[in-house]
């Protein structure tokens, strides 16, 4: 009798199991999201291979800038000292930016006085097991870059699924059980430009890859106009230092700060969100030469590059990088000075050669 007892509360619970799951998995509001990346006035969307799972990598971080991650932002202080600036994010974090010059920049994201996520560009950097310049073809004999990584916690389960796009220019590698680290390569070179290790979190509130999901999903950003403006204002610095880091490890001089030009561009950007569209020309026609005429900026040559939805200004930075079109610009000889203008998720960068 306690046999058959014992056979029959088995059989409920694993009934009430499966409902249960199959109730997460069929709900409206939890189905597969698209995360799409705009560049060069055109959508890329994302599709994906599906590939075995792989094990963690398990790669030691000891004795490198990634060691920090889920240390004290007491503990980074004691490290590095005081930040060159803190910028605030749309995820929860603040960035604590340290730079040297035009050949090192690395932001460390701090979360409730705990550091959950790293970016780094620049020479000489401490990002064992791997390194900036390293080639594309030395770092796959190291990690195994696959089309899809997974994440469970509890019963939630995440899927990302990367596209042949994402593969060649920022594979993902689980690094263990809660850290991953993106590996942005510059797919002209063939060479590693930057690198982000996140926890697993952090990546959800990214989204930069299409995700298939049991579970739920980390809120989207809700924040007021003035947190908005700040967390604009650090972006355009961010986009500002990383471009001349990117031109220092082209052999391209340093750009210089150009302030009407930053007002151009924000324009341009709070116009393409606020009109809902994407192009260099505004809704009534009116290009980059227009626009600079308007605010009665004086050049020689001018360029501009924008972007829209990636999920904040290094991702960005990596997307222009690694297409033709904004390159020439970003690595442009003639240029002299930069503005950049960020409204939300529109990214606008505009360039000019300025007479002495």
């Amino acid at each position: 009798m306690r046999m058959i007892r014992s056979i029959l509360l088995m059989t409920i619970i694993a009934l009430i199991a499966f409902y249960f799951i199959e109730r997460v998995d069929n709900n409206p509001g939890e189905i597969l999201g698209n995360v799409t990346n705009v560049v060069k006035e055109k959508r890329n969307v994302l599709q994906s291979k599906i590939a075995p799972e792989i094990p963690p990598s398990h790669v030691p971080l000891e004795g490198n800038i990634f060691s920090l991650i889920g240390k004290t932002e007491q503990e980074l202080l004691d490290e590095l000292g005081e930040p060159s600036r803190i910028d605030p994010s749309a995820y929860d974090y603040k960035w604590w930016v340290y730079k040297d010059a035009e050949n090192q920049y690395v932001q460390y994201g701090i979360e409730a006085g705990e550091i959950k996520t790293i970016y780094a560009i620049g020479e000489n950097l401490e990002t064992e097991p791997v390194h900036i310049g390293q080639t594309y073809d030395d770092i796959r004999e190291q990690f195994t870059l696959t089309n899809e990584v997974t994440y469970s916690e509890g019963l939630s389960s995440y899927t990302f699924r990367l596209s042949e796009e994402d593969l060649a220019m920022r594979p993902l590698v689980k690094l263990n059980q809660d850290t991953f680290i993106q590996l942005y390569f510059d797919t002209f070179t063939n060479e590693l430009s930057s690198l982000r290790i996140l926890t697993a979190q952090t990546l959800l509130k990214h989204r930069p890859y299409e995700i298939e999901y049991r579970g739920k999903l980390p809120n989207e950003p809700n924040l007021s106009e003035e947190e908005w403006s700040d967390i604009e204002t650090g972006m355009e610095q961010q986009i500002f230092d990383i471009t001349n880091v990117m031109r220092h490890q082209q052999g391209k001089k340093k750009l210089d700060w150009e302030e009407s030009v930053s007002n151009v561009a924000y324009h341009h950007s709070k116009d393409m969100a606020d009109n809902n569209y994407f192009s260099h020309y505004s809704l009534n026609g009116d290009g980059l030469k227009e626009r600079l005429e308007a605010e009665r900026v004086f050049y020689i040559a001018a360029g501009e590059n924008i972007a829209a939805q990636y999920p904040d200004a290094p991702a960005a930075m990596e997307g222009w990088l690694n297409s033709e079109g904004h390159r020439e610009a970003l690595l442009n000889d003639d240029y002299t000075h930069i503005g950049v203008g960020v409204f939300r998720f529109f990214y606008t960068q505009n360039f000019l050669h300025k007479p002495l």
